[in-house]
C-alpha cells in the first residue's frame, strides 16, 4: 500500500496514540494503524477511532498512570 501523501510505503503496526481532552492528555497504546515509513501520516479504521473516543469520553479508568514534565516553549531562553 502507498501513502495518499507522500507516495510511501505505508504498513501495519500498533502504535501510541496521543489527545488532550477537556485539560487532560490521554495515551492509549497498542493503537492499530496504518503508517507511512516515509512521512510518518497515520491511518485509523473507523472502528478504531470509535473505540478511542468512546474510551475518552466515558473516562474509562487507566491502565496506569504515568507522571511528564510540561515545558512551556515561552519559557524557553
Amino acid at each position: 500500500m502507498k501513502c495518499d501523501l507522500c507516495g510511501g510505503s505505508v504498513v501495519e503496526r500498533e502504535v501510541s496514540y496521543t489527545i488532550e481532552f477537556k485539560g487532560r492528555l490521554h495515551i492509549i497504546e497498542h493503537v492499530p494503524a496504518r503508517e507511512c515509513l516515509q512521512c510518518g501520516e497515520r491511518l485509523y479504521s473507523p472502528e478504531t477511532v470509535e473505540k478511542i473516543q468512546n474510551a475518552i469520553w466515558q473516562n474509562q479508568k487507566p491502565d496506569k498512570v504515568i507522571e511528564t514534565p510540561v515545558i512551556d516553549y515561552v519559557s524557553i531562553g
